[in-house]
């Protein structure tokens, strides 16, 4: 019998985060309510990639820790383990083929482009799947509300060389 209440994630809604996979590759996400989380990509294959309002399934599976799982319209299936506790991420992200043979045709705001990569995910190939199963250090944490469109607004390109130190 859990300690917590698996039903509550008022521990993790507004949590604006910043990590680094063990293979180098940072990423920041909001979790800007119950089901739903912006992000950007700082490095990696798809450098540089930004979402807004992405539908994911959030859920409390510890004290501290939660899960996130989404599918992109690129295809991409994505599912996160954040430990906040140990500021421990655990992410296994599943590309589909194109996307690894052409990640370039995903760095977009990929709100202004859902029928293009919807299209492309169509047109394929899906397989074989790439799959990147990696630990990753949360670097930051900040509380920012529940939906806050201010959190994540634009590309990693456009911020300052001194993010995220320069939040407050």
């Amino acid at each position: 019998m859990s300690t917590f209440d698996k039903y509550d994630l008022s521990g993790f809604v507004g949590k604006h985060l910043v990590y680094t996979y063990d293979n180098g590759w940072n990423y920041e996400i909001y979790v800007k309510n119950g089901e739903t989380l912006d992000y950007r990509i700082h490095s990696g294959i798809v450098a540089d990639r930004w979402v807004k309002d992405q539908h994911a399934y959030i859920v409390r599976v510890g004290e501290s820790i939660y899960k996130i799982s989404w599918t992109e319209p690129t295809g991409t299936d994505v599912s996160l383990i954040v430990n906040l506790g140990d500021r421990l991420f655990h992410g296994t992200i599943f590309f589909p083929r194109w996307v690894i043979n052409n990640p370039e045709k995903t760095v977009c705001f990929q709100n202004d482009h859902i029928a293009l990569m919807e299209s492309y995910r169509a047109a394929g190939p899906a397989y074989p799947t790439e799959v990147i199963d990696e630990f990753a250090t949360i670097t930051f944490v900040q509380e920012c509300g529940e939906n806050n469109d201010s959190v994540i607004n634009c590309a990693a390109s456009a911020l300052p060389t001194s993010f995220p130190q320069n939040l407050s």
